[in-house]
């Protein structure tokens, strides 16, 4: 008599799913790419995600529209009598300050492509490239200054690429001409100025652009300042016809900072007292 043998398919399709599931991970631990973000890879698994969320520096999943908006600084973050404006991205075509089109001022041409791209970059949203995932402005006044303030995920390589193009501007740009426009011929300087620590990388920058509008000599000093937390950034730009105020620059920064930190760390940022910075 031949005894029948055991029933062991449960077993095999157990051993089976283990085995699959130890080659899914083993195959997203060893072909994740930190540089990529979900949203530019469809193939991104609820693994890899979680894998992600592990690492120190945060992807760009982790910063939401909600939570982009919740790190935008606020008056009270910075010095001075400034007043929060209704919609900064108008500032791209039109930036009245006195009689002076500060826009149009600083649209010219220069021959240098890195130049070039920090001029298109002073008063719109791209200063550190495109953002990939959540992102938010906002801007600020105060007399014939203007603050806009982003925040913003990205690819995280080519975030790494724009922090690199702005920490060697004060080498490939440190003098340049812009020509074009109504302004005729301006002359910029670039010149590195320094930040509040905080953040994996940063980088600070003065612009100063003289020339003249409407036959009167003009003088636009911008603070330019980029602060990076793994994939995602702030970005500061300050200034006017009166000069950059660099203690406003370092208050947005350093108050800025710690707001996005706070928000990736999923708590609310603490409102600034009003006077404190």
């Amino acid at each position: 008599m031949i005894t029948p043998r055991p029933f062991v398919r449960p077993a095999r399709v157990l051993a089976a799913a283990l085995t699959a599931g130890t080659l899914f991970a083993t195959a997203a631990c060893s072909g994740s790419d930190s540089s990529a973000s979900p949203e530019s890879d469809p193939s991104s698994t609820v693994a890899e995600r979680g894998l992600a969320a592990q690492t120190a520096s945060p992807s760009p999943s982790d910063l939401s529209e909600e939570g982009a908006r919740n790190a935008l600084i606020t008056p009270a973050d910075i010095e001075g009598d400034w007043t929060q404006v209704r919609d900064p991205r108008e500032w791209r075509d039109t930036l009245l300050v006195g009689s002076v089109d500060v826009a149009a001022f600083v649209d010219g041409r220069s021959d240098v492509q890195d130049c070039q791209r920090l001029v298109d970059a002073l008063f719109d949203e791209t200063l550190l490239g495109k953002p990939t995932g959540a992102s938010a402005v906002t801007g600020f006044q105060q007399g014939d200054s203007r603050l806009l303030y982003q925040v913003a995920a990205y690819d995280k390589a080519e975030l790494n690429d724009s922090m690199q193009w702005l920490s060697e501007l004060p080498d490939t740009c440190d003098q340049f001409t812009l020509t074009g426009g109504d302004a005729g011929k301006r002359t910029v300087q670039v010149i590195e100025t320094s930040l509040p620590q905080g953040g994996d990388n940063r980088q600070g920058l003065t612009v100063t652009m003289k020339g003249e509008s409407n036959g009167d000599p003009v003088t636009l000093s911008l603070d330019v300042a980029a602060v990076q937390i793994g994939a995602d950034a702030i970005t500061v730009t300050n200034g006017g016809l009166d000069g950059a105020d660099h203690d406003t620059t370092s208050a947005a920064v350093k108050q800025g900072t710690q707001r996005l930190q706070d928000v990736l760390a999923g708590r609310t940022p603490s409102p600034t007292p009003s006077g404190i910075n």
